[in-house]
Formats: C-alpha cells, structure tokens, sequence
C-alpha cells in the first residue's frame, strides 16, 4: 500500500527539500502540476506524502532525508493521529525487540499481507507483557484484588477460554483473511484511536479501566498462547467508594484494518531501530512529540526523576499513580524480578508508559488507565517504592464521592488539598518498610486547611524529610517546589525529627535549570546521614533535622527555610568580603574602560554620508554567510539562547534533539536576536563559541577578507539602524536582519572601528559584572545585617 495516507504540511515539505516554507509557497503558485491539499485548513493545508515526495523527486529537489525526518513526517501526518500512530509505532517495536524472526515473517510481502499478519504476532508480546482483557476469575499474587488484576498466565493459558488459539503468522494471515480483522483480538480490546486520543473532561468522573498483570518471563521466541477472549464481567464497586472499572488492559491490540495505513510508519520505524536500536527509536519518537506539543504535558525533568528515584533507594516493587510518560519509573535502576506498575487517567500516556518501560527493561510492567483518587487500579498493593509528580492544584480530585474512603488515614482532605490526598494513597500503597517521595508544590507545607493532616504525619512518623528545591527545578519553574520523603509509620512511636532541606542556593540564572550535581549531592548526602543515625547535625542555610514537637504549633509550617539556621557569621563575612573585593577590583577596570573624550572637530576629507550596502546584499554576494538557529541536532550541546546574548551570559539553553542539523557557533561570528526590537549585536567569543544556535537567533558568518566582524556587529547595533528594518505587529516587534545596512569602507578603516566597538564592547560588560555583583554585596549586607552575621559599624 502506497503511503497515500500519511499528511505533510508546508512546513514538513521545507524540511524535506532543505528550503524555507516561502519557498514551498512558491512552487505551489508557480507550479500547475504541484500536489494539491489533501487536508487541513485553507490557511494550513496538508498534502499527501508520496505525492509530495514523487513531485519533489521529479523536479530534483528532494533533499537527502534523513531517516529520523521521514519517520517523523510520517508519524505526525497518520491520519488518526501522532499520538496512535506513536502507540501502533511501540508496539511493533516490542515486537522486534523481543522477536525479531516473528516480525521479519510479517513484514516480508505486501502491505496487505503484513496488515493481516501484524495483530497475531503482536498479540503473542503484548499479551505475556501487558496481560488481556477478562472478566472476573480468583487470580491471586502480590498486588491482586479479588478477581480484578488477574496473573498473566492465567490470563492467557485459561482453561475456560473459548477461543481457539493462533500460534504462527500464517495462521494469523489466514484468520485475518477470513475475518477482514486481526487474527487474535482480546475481548474488551477498545479501538486504539479512542483509547489514545479520549481523556475525561476535568469537570466529570473519570470511570479508569483496570490494570492487567503482566510476565515477562514468557520465553519471547515461544509462540503466543490461547487468549481468552470471554465477555468481560464488570466487578461490583469496592468499599472504599471507589467507581467500579472496567478490565481493558492499557496496550490493546491494533486490528489490521487499524494497521494497513500505518505499514509505512512501521516498516521506516523497523529500519530506524536497526540504526539507533528498538528503546532509543521510540525515545527518539516519544521525546519528538513531547517537544512540539509543549503546552499538552506537564513534563519531570530526568535530573530530577533520578533524584527523586535515589532517595527511595532500590526496590522490587515500584509504583507511580499518576504516571505521566513513565519519567519516574524509568528513572528506577533495574533490577531482577521488578515490578513496576502504572497509572493515569489519560489512556494515551497510561500505554505510552507501558510500551515505554517494556522497551526500557525486562521488568515486568503493570499499566492501567483510569483516575486514581476515583478508582484505584491496585487497592490491595504494597509496592517498596512510590514514586509521584502529583496534578497540582486540583479542586475535582473527588472530594464528595470520597468523604469515607479509607485511604484518608491522617485525616480527610480539604477539597483545596488535591496534594495531601495523594500524599495518603501513597503511604496507603506502601510496605511497611517502603518510601515515598513525591513532588509537591510549596503551599502543601503551609496551608492553614493542611495543617492536621501535616500534624498527623509527623506525629505518626510517617513524613520524614522535607527537601525545597531551587527554583526552575520543575514546572511551573517560577515557584521552588518541594520533594516530600515518607515511610509507613511503624508500631512503635514515630520518629522524633524530620530532615529539611532547603536547596535555594544552587538556582542558576540561565534557562538550563539548577545546578544538578550540587542539588544531588547536597540532597543525597543529608538524607543517607539522617536515615542512618535518625538525626543531622545542623548544616546552617541547608540543612537540619528539627524535633517534631518544635513543628506541632498552630500553623505546621513544614517550610525549610522557616526552620533552618542561617550561614555562619564566619562564612557571610567571609563571602561578603570576597564579593566587596571583586566589585572593587571590576570598578576600577571600568574606570579604565571608560571610553575618551569625543572628539568633535570635523575631518574634512570624511565624507557627509557613507555609501551603504544591506546584509542581504552582502550575503548574495559572498561576503558572509547567514544561518537561523532553532534545532537542537542529534548532540547535547550547550545553547545560545536571545536571552544570553541579550544579557551578554554563557549559553544557557536547551533544544530537544532533531534530525536537521544543528548551527554551531564558531569564533568570529555575530549572532543577532530577531525579537524583541532591542538593538543588539554579539561577536562569538570563547564563552559562546562552539554552542549551538537558539530559536529568534540569525548568525552571519563573515568572510574575513571581506568583513571586519567587530565592525559588522557594531554598525548592526545602531538604533536607526534597528528602526528602519523592523516591523511592527501589536505585540511584538521583529528585526529583518537583511535590510539591516553597513557603509562600505575598505578592510583598513573597518577595522579601525572594530577596535573602537569591541573596546565599548568590553566597557558594556565590564558595568554587567559590576552592577551583578553590587546587586550581590547589596542583598547580602542586607541579609548579613537582618539576620545577625553582620554587625553595624
């Protein structure tokens, strides 16, 4: 089947031949025989893949496209969308992953062919890894409620299956061939369109479906076995006044007519894996989609997932209720016989985070979708680790269906407390020797409506440490957020200090987030000292353990910096003098810095006015050469975002990573930020150079027979300058760098203004520094003077 159904916009066409989007426009009004849309909207039409390849390929245009760019094309233009397309694109992958020999079977043929063999040969890998769909039975083991989360042995070797069993591809071809469907479907498999793209509106219920169990102890070259595919019964509600679920597992099997537009997609994924490998396609695919639809996700940094995984120390079984894309389970450091079960009330993350975590390791995997406050998938669950990045700030958590649930151990939470209810079915889901850490907003510490349910945990024992992030650690990143540590209280009287941990001081100014490796060590090494001996020695402005009954006051403010003792009037002296001696040190080189006198005698032989040329005059002609930032390439490489080139910083971005390639800065050239209508110019120097260039940058590379670039750069930053080559919208102004004009002057006399820019240049920074660090010595004598480290004169 010819890849008809798969969609590109203008801008997918512009990555395809290596051109901008104005180009494309002009071929489809310049070209008759152009494709025509397929889909879209008027304003942004899309167009059939094939026939925009065939038409590109005719009028040699067609780019060498790189295999991660097609995959990726063909992915976001599935007709039912990136999201299912990503689900159908990991399933094929496990089954590569875990039998190569079934898939090369099925992919070997037509398009047809391999449509009516795939579900067979995936129903053997995602049955033994995700479990089937089945009514109510008596499966027993570790994490199984009555008759809802049944063994997947169980689940597939049932003896009152009623269906027959589908052991080789050919057969599945066969069946699939009679039937026009897949050969092998588990009853209560739902369509994988609605199952990936529904998730419940926040303002009603949301009924979840039960987990399925999963083993991944079946020998992956064995064939799959008889599924039971029985009419599901649907359980009667549990006492805790959780809503009944229903028994669909998170992956179901695609059927071949869902699978015959997407063989495309498949056979370009199988030859992907072959480059980079069968886990890091489907990170490169996932991580893609999470990239362009920022705003749909509320994302953990892997930085912080590991730490969060780390202070929970290893475990067998792991659990995370409101998994997300599986960030803080695939931070748990593998081990033999894990367990590592899922849950969320989206039903495209729920089986993203399945095939995620398959694809990860060889743990087994249990993942559900469903509300997890409404209807716990795993009520009699007692998992070594929970780890949890909690939806902040929720009013519909179900605080009217669950006044009587028996989760709510420590007391009932107020409906503005979403985050102390997870906080209880945490600890609810803990062994007795388990951890929980959990990320919290910082209002969870010191709200006057939390305030028992905070005096109950410690009381009990249960809450043990208390650790503020620095800000920028984790969306939303203007606030610190807290990392909650918890254990299930023990018999005997709970422990008499909590650990808090205030890690402010390691807040960095760039975008790239905190200093990781400080917040890591700092963190780890107060939490190991505390856990081993039950109480730290107090480490003024980081960290101290403080007895319970100094919490228990009216208000049980858990806030760290509240509880812990400044720095040492030693160290703020000290610090304090080190800064004073640096200012004083970069004001006298400002001093020196200081530009002369203007000179205001006229030269007669200067003329009135300068010849001048355009920058897009002299990037046709040769002299330079004029790049656009915005992808981040195939490498983690530091980023020179506008904000640093504005701020005159190091580069302190991050671009997730793309099949184009990347700009790499190199020394000599100037980067100029598009936006914002400031006139700036900045010459790549040591600090900058070999960064990779950020969105709302253009680099011109200067010929240096031709081009003085401290010249170029400066001449860039004049206001009229800036003025005549913007344009203006109602909120934002933008720079056409090309209209931008320089005089033209030999090599000689640019260079005799270069030197005079790069010494403003110099100047400009100097006053930076200078007007940091009086900002420091200011805020710390203030600071010094209020808390008694410093003494007045």
């Amino acid at each position: 089947m010819q890849d008809n159904a798969t969609e590109v916009t203008a801008a997918g066409i512009a990555r395809l031949a290596g051109v901008g989007r104005a180009a494309v426009s002009n071929w489809r009004r310049r070209h008759a025989d152009f494709p025509k849309p397929v889909g879209g909207t008027e304003t942004s039409p899309s167009f059939a893949l094939a026939d925009v390849e065939s038409w590109l390929r005719d009028q040699g245009k067609l780019a060498e496209v790189p295999l991660r760019e097609r995959v990726w094309q063909q992915l976001v233009g599935h007709p039912e969308g990136p999201v299912t397309a990503l689900v159908y694109a990991g399933c094929a992958l496990l089954l590569i992953q875990e039998r190569p020999t079934v898939w090369l079977d099925a992919s070997a043929g037509s398009d047809e062919r391999m449509a009516a063999m795939l579900p067979g040969a995936l129903e053997g890998v995602i049955v033994p890894r995700f479990g089937a769909a089945r009514g109510r039975g008596r499966g027993r083991g570790h994490g199984v409620h009555r008759g809802r989360v049944v063994d997947a042995a169980a689940a597939v070797n049932s003896p009152g299956s009623t269906s027959g069993s589908v052991n080789t591809p050919a057969e599945a071809e066969a069946s699939a061939a009679a039937s026009g469907t897949s050969a092998v479907n588990s009853a209560g498999a739902v369509n994988a369109v609605n199952t990936a793209n529904t998730q419940a509106a926040p303002s009603t219920p949301r009924t979840p479906n039960t987990p399925s169990a999963v083993n991944t102890s079946a020998d992956p070259t064995t064939p799959p076995a008889p599924v039971n595919t029985a009419p599901v019964v649907n359980t009667p509600p549990v006492a805790n006044n959780t809503q009944a679920a229903n028994n669909t597992p998170a992956v179901p099997t695609p059927t071949g007519p869902q699978l015959l537009p997407t063989t495309p997609l498949l056979r370009g994924v199988a030859d992907l894996a072959a480059e980079l490998g069968t886990r890091e396609t489907f990170e490169f695919l996932l991580g893609r989609h999470l990239d362009a639809n920022p705003r749909q996700y509320t994302l953990t940094p892997p930085e912080l997932a590991r730490l969060m995984a780390e202070l929970a120390g290893p475990a067998g079984t792991v659990l995370d209720p409101a998994c997300g894309t599986g960030t803080l389970l695939g931070a748990v450091t593998p081990r033999p016989d894990q367990q590592l079960y899922a849950q969320d009330d989206a039903p495209d993350l729920a089986a993203l985070t399945a095939l995620r975590l398959a694809l990860h390791a060889q743990v087994t995997v249990r993942a559900t979708a469903g509300d997890t406050l409404r209807a716990d998938a795993y009520p009699e669950l007692r998992a070594d680790v929970v780890l949890c990045h909690p939806p902040f700030n929720e009013r519909n958590w179900g605080h009217d269906e669950l006044a009587y649930d028996p989760r709510w151990e420590y007391g009932f939470p107020a409906r503005n407390e979403s985050e102390l209810a997870w906080v209880q079915h945490a600890l609810a889901r803990l062994a007795d020797t388990g951890t929980a850490v959990l990320l919290m907003p910082p209002a969870a510490a010191s709200r006057r409506s939390g305030r028992r349910i905070r005096a109950d945990l410690l009381r009990r024992g249960a809450l043990k440490a208390v650790v503020a992030l620095p800000i920028g650690a984790a969306p939303p990143y203007n606030i610190p957020l807290h990392l909650w540590v918890l254990r299930r209280p023990e018999r005997v009287l709970g422990q008499p200090e909590v650990l808090l941990v205030d890690t402010g001081r390691f807040a960095t100014e760039g975008r790239g987030g905190p200093d990781w490796q400080a917040v890591r060590g700092a963190v780890l090494d107060a939490w190991r000292a505390f856990d081993r001996a039950g109480r730290l020695a107090d480490e003024p402005g980081l960290a101290r353990s403080v007895p319970v009954i100094e919490l228990l006051d009216d208000d049980v403010d858990l806030a760290p910096a509240r509880h812990l003792p400044p720095a040492t009037a030693a160290d703020g002296a000290d610090e304090l003098t080190a800064v004073r001696e640096r200012l004083g040190e970069t004001l006298r080189l400002t001093a020196d810095l200081t530009p002369p006198p203007v000179d205001h005698t006229s030269d007669p032989d200067r003329p009135t006015r300068w010849p001048l040329t355009t920058i897009g005059e002299l990037a046709r002609g040769g002299a330079l050469v004029m790049r656009t930032g915005g992808n981040g390439g195939h490498a983690r490489v530091p980023v020179l975002t506008d904000h640093d080139v504005l701020a005159g910083t190091a580069p302190s971005g991050l671009l997730p990573e793309s099949d184009e390639e990347a700009v790499l800065t190199e020394a000599g050239d100037v980067v100029v930020p598009v936006l914002g209508g400031g006139s700036m110019a900045r010459v790549i120097d040591d600090m900058t150079v070999g960064a990779v260039l950020g969105r709302s940058l253009v680099l011109l590379r200067p010929d240096p027979a031709a081009l003085d670039p401290w010249f170029l750069a400066g001449f860039l930053r004049g206001t009229a300058n800036n003025r005549q080559a913007s344009s203006y919208a109602s909120t934002a102004t933008r720079l056409d760098v090309r209209r931008l004009q320089l005089p033209r002057l030999s090599l000689d006399e640019q260079r005799r203004y270069g030197a005079r820019f790069r010494a403003l240049e110099d100047f400009e920074r100097a006053l930076r520094q200078a007007g940091r660090l009086g900002e420091q010595l200011v805020r710390g004598m203030y600071d010094g003077l209020t808390d008694g480290t410093v003494m007045p004169e």
